[in-house]
C-alpha cells in the first residue's frame, strides 16, 4: 500500500507494531517534497513523537575510503547478537548536477540489510546543507517509534556534514585509518573537537603496527586539545571491522560516553529539536525563493547586477525579501 493512501493513524500503527515495510513508506511520506504530503507527515509524527527519544543514537563519520559501511555492518550485527535492533540511517551523496545519488549502502552492509531486527534507509542528500537528508531528524524519530533501539546515522564524511550529524545524535564516532600520523594532516581541528570516541579501523595484518601507531598519534593529538580548554580527550580505540577486533570495546566507550552524559541527555535533544525547527524554516525559506513568481522574475536581473558591480549585495538582499513580504 502507497503511504499516500493510507491514513497517518493506520500508518502510524503499523510502524509502532514494527512493520518494516510500514516504516518504509512513513519515512517517503516524511521525505516527500509534494505539498499535499506535508500536513499528512505532520500528523504521522505527532502520532509517534510520544513513543520516540528511547533509543541511543551514534553518529558515524570518517574520511572516504576509512570503511564506515563496513564497520557498521560489523558493529550492527554484533548489537543484534546483543539483543538489539538496528537502524541505520546512510545519508549518500547526491550530484548537484543531476540530483542522482549513489545508494550503495545496502550492498556494502550485506548483513544488516537481509536481517528482520535491522532497517537501513539509505537517503540521498540532494544538496541539502551539510549533505545531510532534509528529513533524517524525523527519520530517525520514526525509527524509534517502530522500535529500534539504536539508531546509527552514516556522514558522507565530507563539508559540513559532520557537525550536522552530531548535533542531531548522542555520541559522534570518527573513524580513522591506520597512518603512522599520516591521516592527521589536513585533518579539521573541529572534527576532532565534534568527536566523542575516536577509532583507527583496518588494525589488522600489516597494518596493525601503523593503526597502532596511529592510535598512538591521534591520543596525543587529543591530548593537546583538551589542555587548550576542550575538557577531557575523547577515548581512542583500534578496531577490525573484517574481524571483529576491538568492536566490542568500542560499543563499551560509546555506552560510556552516554553514561557521561547521564541527564544532561534530555537537555542536549531539546536543544537538538530547536536546531532542527530552525533548519526546517530555513529550508521552508528556501523553497519560496526558489518557487515565489515575483521573486524569479526579479532574481536574474539583480543577480546581473550584483555580478556586474552596479547593485550592492545588500540592496539585492533586501529587494528579494521585501518580495517575499519578510
Amino acid at each position: 500500500m502507497a503511504a499516500s493512501s493510507q491514513s497517518p493513524a493506520a500508518l502510524a500503527g503499523a510502524v509502532r507494531a514494527g512493520d518494516r515495510a510500514a516504516l518504509a513508506r512513513a519515512i517517503t511520506l516524511v521525505e516527500s517534497k509534494k505539498p499535499e504530503h506535508r500536513a499528512r507527515a505532520q500528523e504521522l509524527l505527532r502520532k509517534l513523537l510520544p513513543h520516540t527519544g528511547t533509543s541511543l543514537r551514534v553518529g558515524v563519520s570518517g574520511v572516504p575510503g576509512v570503511g564506515k559501511s563496513t564497520m557498521i555492518d560489523t558493529l550492527g550485527s554484533y548489537l543484534m547478537d546483543q539483543g538489539h535492533r538496528v537502524a541505520v540511517l546512510a545519508v549518500d551523496p547526491s550530484s548537484k548536477r543531476t540530483g542522482g545519488s549513489i545508494l550503495g549502502d545496502k550492498t556494502r552492509m550485506a548483513r544488516l540489510a537481509v536481517d528482520e531486527r535491522a532497517f537501513v534507509r539509505p537517503s540521498p542528500a540532494a544538496g541539502t546543507l551539510g549533505g545531510v537528508a532534509a528529513r533524517t531528524r524525523e527519520t530517525l524519530l520514526l525509527c524509534e517509534a517502530a522500535g529500534y533501539d539504536v539508531v546509527l546515522v552514516e556522514t558522507v564524511g565530507a563539508g559540513q556534514s559532520e557537525t550536522e550529524v552530531a548535533e542531531m545524535t548522542d555520541t559522534f564516532l570518527l573513524l580513522m585509518l591506520p597512518g603512522a600520523g599520516d591521516e592527521l594532516q589536513g585533518l579539521k581541528k573541529g572534527v576532532l573537537e565534534l568527536a566523542d570516541v575516536v577509532a583507527v579501523n583496518k588494525a589488522e595484518a600489516d597494518n596493525l603496527a601503523r593503526a597502532t601507531a596511529a592510535a598512538a598519534a591521534l591520543k596525543a593529538a587529543l591530548n593537546i586539545l583538551a589542555a587548550g580548554g576542550n575538557g577531557e580527550p575523547p577515548p581512542v580505540l583500534t578496531i577490525s571491522s573484517l574481524t571483529g577486533e576491538g568492536i566490542p570495546a568500542l560499543w563499551s566507550a560509546v555506552l560510556a560516553h552516554r553514561e557521561r552524559l547521564g541527564a544532561g541527555i534530555a537537555a542536549k535533544r531539546r536543544a537538538q529539536q530547536v536546531r532542527a525547527m530552525w533548519a526546517l524554516i530555513d529550508e521552508r525559506l528556501r523553497e519560496r525563493l526558489r518557487t515565489d513568481a515575483k521573486v524569479k522574475a526579479k532574481l536574474p536581473a539583480l543577480e546581473a547586477g550584483v555580478a556586474a558591480g552596479k547593485v550592492p549585495p545588500a540592496q539585492a538582499a533586501d529587494e528579494i525579501t521585501r518580495l517575499l513580504g519578510l
